[in-house]
């Protein structure tokens, strides 16, 4: 897009792909009426010669070798962003370009889609079975993404009912009676993707609920960070402070880290420069780095402890080092060796209890899922050999 007008794909689209697709299904409904015995079958192969029937299912294979990669791709980056908004558990992801951000790859999500495609090329055996599963996707995707539509122009865009309704009524109408039509096919496959879309729906509700119940939990355990910074303060004979600089990660501002408190507790010492790092991530692609973090001494300039938020966007990956040295810039208390700096992280061991919030068999879900989550340091790519981690248990 170095010059003015429309970019080369959308005129790609408008002049090659959309006038293909067009002659093709064209084509194809002339076949089918001139031949409706013979090529209902496969209208497809049999618009091209004989002799060509070989080099288009080559080609075909071709093109679904191709958007097949288009789906796994839009498969991860979709998982990466449910992960940043808190419905999954942290995911190893393997980021495979140095120009590009978002080419990514994910194991996980990689070994589901294999094992799903499998599963489902030996239960329908055929892409014609597959049809009516394809049509009940296909429709419930379009009327959902109207449906999310008509929430963006009422609740961001806010435009009056009568414009969302007017404006979109006609399209909602036409979907709903082809979403309608593939209903009547859910016994012969269209079941396939709404059992999928349950699933994924239970799954992603389910972890942020039990998020929630955690984050209560460790709240009330943790206690207030205020209420900790000012104990420290008042402590005699004071906590012995040791050279160099100690990050803990930490979820908000709200409450202590455990490790921290741990720190003092057991150990009786705390770093002459404590960080207290919270990463928060907003629902936009990209945060700027003028906007990327907010410094708080906690109410005491020369005690050396500070509360850094940094804040992400849900397509970037957090990278703490480069915070810390931002934090500098934004006035953090003292100075900062960023790269001899020690990490505290506090885990979390989770046991299925009689505690209220969720039934019982959401609590083993959420538990499970919580199995899969990949390591704090690496995910956020902290120095193992100055990494610290400390553990407690909480039963949901």
């Amino acid at each position: 897009m170095g010059h003015f007008g429309r970019p080369p794909i959308t005129r790609a689209w408008l002049g090659l792909v959309f006038p293909a697709c067009i002659l093709s299904y064209l084509g194809q409904g002339a076949l089918v009426l001139e031949d409706p015995a013979g090529a209902i079958s496969s209208p497809f192969f049999l618009l091209v010669p004989e002799w060509g029937r070989l080099p288009m299912v080559l080609l075909a294979t071709a093109a679904t070798v191709i958007a097949s990669q288009a789906v796994i791709t839009g498969a991860f980056s979709v998982s990466h962003q449910a992960v940043q908004l808190g419905y999954l558990p942290r995911l190893r992801i393997n980021h495979t370009s140095a120009q590009t951000i978002g080419q990514i790859y994910v194991p996980w999500i990689n070994w589901v889609l294999m094992i799903s495609v499998l599963t489902l090329v030996f239960a329908f055996k055929s892409s014609a079975a597959l049809a009516f599963a394809f049509g009940m996707a296909v429709t419930g995707t379009i009327t959902i993404t109207t449906l999310l539509f008509f929430y963006i122009v009422r609740q961001q865009w806010r435009k009056p009912l009568w414009v969302v309704l007017l404006g979109g009524g006609a399209f909602l109408a036409v979907e709903v009676l082809f979403l309608a039509a593939n209903t009547t096919k859910i016994l012969y496959g269209a079941w396939v993707p709404l059992l999928i879309a349950v699933t994924v729906f239970t799954v992603l509700t389910t972890w942020q609920r039990g998020r929630e119940l955690v984050t209560a939990r460790r709240q009330h355990d943790e206690g207030s960070l205020r209420v900790f910074v000012d104990e420290l303060h008042s402590r005699r004979p004071p906590v012995e402070r040791v050279p160099g600089t100690a990050v803990f990660l930490n979820r908000g501002k709200a409450t202590a880290p455990l490790a921290m408190r741990a720190n003092v507790k057991h150990n009786h010492i705390l770093h002459e420069h404590v960080v207290i790092l919270a990463i928060e991530t907003s629902p936009v692609p990209h945060v700027t780095p003028a906007n990327r973090v907010v410094v708080d001494d906690l109410g005491y300039t020369d005690d050396g402890i500070s509360h850094v938020t940094a804040y992400f966007g849900y397509m970037e990956d957090p990278n703490i080092p480069d915070v810390l040295r931002l934090a500098v810039k934004a006035g953090l208390e003292g100075p900062l060796d960023v790269d001899d700096a020690s990490y505290f992280l506090s885990t979390i061991e989770l046991r299925v209890g009689r505690e209220p919030g969720m039934t019982r068999w959401r609590k083993r879900l959420f538990v499970a899922t919580a199995r899969i989550t990949t390591d704090a340091a690496e995910y956020f790519g902290l120095p193992r050999d100055r990494t610290v981690i400390m553990g407690s248990r909480i039963t949901v």
